[in-house]
């Protein structure tokens, strides 16, 4: 291996372990805890080596939403490559949404805001719209109606989003029911919207 690729393999492994600093402190002591200094004390560095990796703690917060959005994003592929119709693929991909947020809820809190302020660049990012395209596209299909309806499509997607999310933030607030009731409110609320879809 070449200087070049072993100095860029250096630089990827110090910003990779910035950014699991980053969650290991936030885990262990929360998004308020979280800061530059800390960060270099705990990665072993000086606090300006942390800024040639990133600007400002935004730029670590908006790096972290883009690892949970990727996350997301192949969990939710996982789901629909598992079923044929469009309503059980698109039931399996909120299933394995709700999931992502209780499996990577730190992550979650940062890309959604839930008990902190996201990061406000979130909405640029690729990622996101291609999460939000796999599942609209999968309501087109059952609507069985061509991309034009983006209206119909739009208020389906949201309305979604904003049950699941809903409930979510509730949870992860720890103001909600037992993990049984939560699967059947998820379920009932899934199959309901799914049965309106073509209303």
């Amino acid at each position: 291996m070449g200087s070049k690729e072993r100095i860029q393999r250096v630089k990827e492994e110090t910003r990779a372990n910035i950014l699991d600093a980053a969650l290991d402190i936030v885990k262990e002591d929360g998004w308020q805890a979280l800061s530059m200094r800390k960060i270099a004390d705990r990665i072993e560095y000086t606090a300006p080596i942390i800024y040639e990796y990133f600007a400002n703690k935004e730029g670590i917060l908006m790096e972290l939403t883009r690892k949970g959005n990727i996350l997301l994003l192949i969990d939710l592929k996982k789901a629909k490559a598992k079923y044929n119709t469009p309503e059980e693929q698109l039931s399996a991909m909120w299933i394995a949404y709700w999931d992502f947020a209780f499996e990577h809820t730190h992550l979650y809190q940062v890309m959604f805001g839930v008990d902190m302020i996201c990061c406000e660049q979130q909405k640029i990012l690729p990622e996101v719209e291609a999460s939000r395209k796999l599942i609209s596209d999968t309501i087109i299909e059952i609507m069985k109606v061509d991309a034009l309806c983006q209206d119909r499509v739009c208020r389906k997607y949201y309305t979604f989003w904003s049950v699941i999310h809903g409930l979510i933030s509730i949870n992860l607030l720890r103001r909600g029911a037992n993990d049984e009731m939560n699967q059947h409110i998820l379920k009932d609320a899934i199959h309901g919207i799914i049965q309106t879809i073509n209303d």
